[in-house]
């Protein structure tokens, strides 16, 4: 595979999210608590989908369950786009154990089969893709699940919008294009630290750092205002003759941060500019927070795909993760 499968694929974004919109999911009693389960590209549909819940979500990226789950007991929305990741199968496994209420979002495999024999809500999603590229199927398919119970204001029109949105930030030549190219080009030979702020933006920075660990094979991570500036900005005092060539900022920003958070941004900026190099910022786009935060993770994907063009690397394939798994596959379990 090439450069260009990955771009075909988060092309899609807006045909995943409609595809998402004609589901109808099956319903059932609002629960009280949702535990979303997932690791890497699947797992990252929860990050998403907490904060489009209107009841306590949490998300559990892990073997098993939290302890606190056995007597909250909240509904376990499991997510796996091969249906066979082996700690999302784990926490499954100890919730159908425990007796709590189950559902499934996947491309088959284990958890799918699961959801069958047990009669669990389930949605199965298109497959071929890579699973980090298919986040507009898997979240689609969370969100329909949510709605069917009433726990989530995203509904059909919501998906659409945010569908056109993301249609038109991946338009060739477009302004979405320009932004992410720039931003790519000022991260070469710079590892990568993606800010934002609690609430709407944080998963989308967690999106940004790992579709850049995964896209580019790129060096990455993610922080959030108010708490980097209790502690992260003065790392960058010590070691400034290499970070300041040698270490890119973005900044993730939504309307709703805050006259307090956009005032740390700017100041932070300001007072760490000498020891650090701050690339720039995105803005979110659009009305409802999934637009925004959909625009947010096309943006992050197009950076991501524009760094491996860059760098010259290939986009899709993950050996250093695939070597991981079979060495697992080996151990004494």
């Amino acid at each position: 595979m090439a450069l260009a499968d990955m771009e075909r694929m988060i092309g899609t974004w807006g045909e995943q999210l409609r595809w998402s919109s004609r589901l109808d999911a099956r319903a059932a009693a609002a629960p009280e608590q949702i535990l979303i389960c997932g690791m890497g590209g699947s797992g990252i549909t929860g990050d998403f989908a907490v904060p489009l819940c209107s009841v306590p979500a949490y998300v559990h990226k892990g073997y098993g369950l939290p302890s606190w789950a056995g007597q909250a007991r909240p509904m376990v929305l499991a997510v796996s786009y091969s249906g066979n990741t082996e700690e999302t199968l784990s926490a499954v496994t100890e919730a159908r154990a425990g007796g709590l209420p189950i559902a499934v979002v996947s491309g088959g495999g284990r958890l799918q089969e699961l959801a069958g024999s047990e009669d669990w809500p389930a949605v199965g999603v298109p497959t071929g893709l890579q699973p980090r590229a298919a986040l507009g199927y898997l979240l689609g398919g969370a969100l329909s699940l949510l709605g069917a119970w009433g726990v989530t204001s995203v509904g059909d029109a919501e998906l659409a919008a945010a569908a056109d949105l993301a249609d038109s930030l991946l338009v060739e030549g477009g302004a979405a294009r320009i932004l992410a190219a720039e931003l790519a080009g000022g991260l070469v030979g710079r590892m990568v630290g993606v800010y934002g702020s609690q609430g709407l933006v944080a998963p989308a920075a967690q999106r940004w750092k790992t579709q850049i660990n995964e896209n580019a094979k790129w060096p990455a991570w993610w922080s959030l205002f108010p708490e980097i500036d209790h502690n992260e900005i003065v790392s960058w005092t010590s070691l400034s003759q290499v970070t300041k060539n040698q270490v890119g900022l973005i900044v993730l920003r939504d309307r709703d941060e805050g006259a307090r958070v956009a005032a740390r941004i700017r100041l932070t900026a300001e007072v760490t500019e000498p020891n650090v190099n701050w690339v720039g910022e995105v803005w979110s786009q659009g009305e409802h927070p999934l637009e925004r935060l959909v625009s947010l993770a096309v943006m992050g994907d197009l950076v991501s795909v524009e760094l491996a063009r860059l760098v010259g690397v290939d986009p899709v394939p993950v050996e250093t993760l695939e070597n991981l798994k079979q060495k697992l596959a080996e151990e004494p379990s």
